[in-house]
């Protein structure tokens, strides 16, 4: 059977914090939980499952955080968890089984995150695997018969487990806050950061997140070594911020670019979007119907779905509630 630490990292969050550790707690040996300056109860709630509570001065980074309270686990093993998921009894179960059964060999578990629809701001789906127990203390192997090597890529299991993600509020804000900061101030913004940031705007951007994003993704464009992929997610989010902003020119200037390649189901809503409130709703619904039929969508699935089809309707053509797109 192995061992395990499970590390948290928490702030003010007195309200579900004791549902998580209630719902883990039993397949923990060891719990380890990194206050980041909470001013509510959290600390004191979390006292009462363990001795080993930590204060973190807040950096601006998730990562310093989780590698600090990774650094005070002693098990064989890591869980990491956030104070707003919890597992239910048959996740419980299986989790259990894992630790009682899992090959040595197994360097890393991902499990089932399951947020609930209405807060789910950045993703296109409801269920995504992640890494959620991975061994602390790593052995390297040498592999291959001849011209021999270290084994760098962990062995991992995916498992069945389902890990419950309901949150008490919606956490957009300070995502979307933090992003632009990150992009603002970084020389160049990873690619997975990227592509959250362009994904989170479209998904729960309000208006003034679009232009404060525009120097981050102008950026995008002035980087010899971005793909074609964050190319067109810079023109997805540009042209929403030149619409917003009512720069006529900035605003077809990139639209036009993406449509000048293959074009997506974002650029067509923009399109469409920006003809409807011109009043053109025969323009307006030409680009709802090359949305809905004839690209796919790149950050928010729905502008190949729900949204032109909502377009659709409004410029006065009637649709059948299960009409599906090609993309989806």
């Amino acid at each position: 059977m192995i061992s395990i630490s499970l590390c948290m990292i928490v702030k003010n969050e007195e309200k579900v914090l004791r549902r998580c550790l209630d719902s883990l707690k039993e397949a923990m040996d060891e719990i380890i939980i990194v206050d980041t300056g909470s001013t509510d109860r959290t600390k004191e709630i979390a006292r009462e499952y363990t001795e080993q509570v930590y204060d973190f001065t807040w950096t601006g980074s998730f990562a310093d955080a989780r590698n600090f309270a990774a650094s005070r686990a002693t098990m064989e093993y890591i869980y990491t968890a956030d104070a707003d998921e919890y597992l239910d009894r048959e996740n419980l179960e299986k989790l259990l089984q894992i630790k009682r059964l899992l090959f040595p060999e197994i360097e890393m578990v991902q499990m089932l995150y399951h947020t609930v629809g209405k807060y789910n701001t950045v993703y296109n789906f409801e269920k995504e695997y992640r890494p959620k127990l991975y061994r602390r203390l790593r052995s390297f192997v040498w592999i291959d018969p001849i011209h021999e090597t270290l084994r760098t890529d962990p062995v991992v299991y995916d498992s069945q487990i389902e890990i419950i993600h309901e949150p008490e509020s919606n956490h957009a804000g300070r995502d979307l806050e933090a992003l632009c900061r990150i992009g603002l101030t970084e020389e160049h913004l990873s690619n997975k950061l990227h592509h959250m940031y362009a994904m989170e705007l479209f998904r729960s951007g309000e208006e003034e997140d679009f232009k404060n994003a525009i120097p981050v993704f102008q950026k995008t464009l002035s980087q010899e070594n971005r793909s074609i992929d964050e190319i067109k997610e810079a023109f997805c989010v540009l042209a929403r911020g030149y619409r917003i902003l009512g720069d006529v020119a900035g605003f077809f200037g990139y639209a036009l670019k993406d449509v000048a390649s293959e074009g997506c189901a974002e650029i067509c809503c923009e399109l469409g979007r920006y003809y409807e409130q011109e009043g053109n709703a025969e323009e307006a619904a030409l680009w709802y119907q090359n949305a809905l039929t004839e690209t796919e969508s790149i950050l928010d699935i729905r502008t190949s779905g729900e949204i032109p089809k909502e377009g659709l309707k409004r410029c006065g053509i009637s649709i059948p509630d299960d009409a599906d797109s090609s993309a989806s």
